[in-house]
């Protein structure tokens, strides 16, 4: 059995030899990048606030009579020049009004021909009797007249000045009803020119509150227009803010359905604060854009100095849904880093948290980088 065993092992050893090695994996080439510095950069800071685009000028366009609405010219979102129809009311009882008012001028004048010519008459009269009497009271000095010849000369001057202030009167009454008819029918005229509303100013029609057929009231609104070109953002701000934001201080505003940012200036401050949100209305004029409209959502950021930020070049940041990366050079070979980015500015973004100012970002990040990946820096 010894002899058996001593025999196998040996065919084994001259028919085995070394067991089988495993192939070594041969690593990638290194891929050639460059650089960039994570570092530390004085970033201008800000406080951000939200708000709304508001119209700066706008009207409640009413009528000042009342009366049925005939016709609405204009629909929401026309634009309308300055004096142009809006809305016609039904003035058939204002015309009756100005007819009225020409009917009495034209009655009071064909009077006046007549009234004058009695007030011609009334003087000739006076002339006649004044020249009359001169003569009796030289007669009358004379003693070749008697006292009643004298007093009857008199009595009939006497009738003549009163004939004339008489028809003087008349013509003065007659004066007053053609002057009283003139304001009646410009009076009139005016009321029956309300009955056309027509724009206050150029702008844009918000708002069509009335449809022929309906009764128009003194003060009832009838339309809203605002004032074409001018709009502000209204803001709301944290009563924390007050001593950092002033009048004629610029602001940076972006607008998201717009997709730009533009700059204001801040023209009103409301003194009155939000008891309820702690917060009060800073008014930000915005400067024309034909695409500006009221009830846009907008973000006013106001400059409050500088402040030191970590920023890495903003191409060195690799997006991966809600994941926020960047790849570093360490040791020659690339390094992956999940970081926090937050504000971006001129071609940088600032890293909150993932990253040191001590490393350099790899940017661009070639296509395919992975991390522990050979690297060669370029200079």
């Amino acid at each position: 059995m010894r002899t058996l065993l001593i025999l196998s092992a040996a065919l084994l050893a001259a028919c085995g030899g070394d067991a089988p090695k495993t192939p070594t994996a041969v690593e990638e080439p290194p891929v050639s990048v460059t650089t960039a510095a994570i570092e530390m950069t004085a970033w201008p800071s800000t406080y951000e606030a939200t708000g709304t685009v508001r119209a700066r000028v706008e009207a409640a366009v009413a009528s000042r009579v009342m009366g049925i609405v005939e016709e609405v010219t204009v629909n929401a979102g026309d634009s309308v020049r300055a004096g142009q129809l809006l809305v016609r009311v039904d003035a058939r009882s204002l015309s009756e009004e100005e007819r009225r008012a020409e009917a009495a001028i034209a009655e009071a004048k064909s009077a006046f021909p007549e009234l004058e010519n009695a007030v011609a008459a009334a003087r000739a009269q006076q002339d006649l009797a004044e020249v009359t009497m001169r003569r009796m009271r030289d007669l009358f000095e004379k003693k070749s007249v008697s006292n009643q010849e004298y007093d009857e000369a008199a009595a009939r001057l006497r009738v003549a000045q009163a004939n004339v202030r008489m028809a003087e009167a008349r013509r003065g009454q007659i004066d007053a009803r053609i002057q009283q008819a003139e304001a009646a029918l410009a009076s009139a005229r005016v009321v029956k020119s309300d009955a056309e509303i027509r724009a206050p100013f150029a702008g844009v029609v918000t708002s069509r509150l009335v449809e022929p057929g309906n009764m128009a009231n003194p003060g009832a609104p009838l339309l809203m227009i605002e004032q074409a070109g001018a709009f502000r953002l209204e803001a709301n701000v944290e009563e924390s803010r007050l001593p950092q934001v002033r009048r004629g201080q610029k602001v940076a505003v972006s607008l998201d359905a717009l997709d730009r940012e533009m700059e204001g200036t801040v023209t009103e401050i409301q003194p009155s604060v939000d008891a309820a949100a702690r917060t009060f209305i800073v008014k930000i004029v915005l400067p024309s854009a034909p695409q500006l409209r009221s009830g846009l959502f907008g973000r006013a950021r106001f400059a409050l100095g500088t402040r030191e930020v970590l920023t890495a070049p903003e191409g060195a940041l690799v997006e991966r849904g809600q994941m926020r990366q960047i790849f570093v050079a360490q040791d020659g070979r690339a390094r992956l880093r999940l970081v926090t980015a937050g504000a971006r500015r001129e071609g940088r973004v600032e890293i909150l948290s993932g990253a040191s100012a001590s490393e350099r970002a790899i940017v661009p990040v070639p296509a395919g980088l992975t991390d522990g990946r050979r690297i060669e820096v370029r200079p």
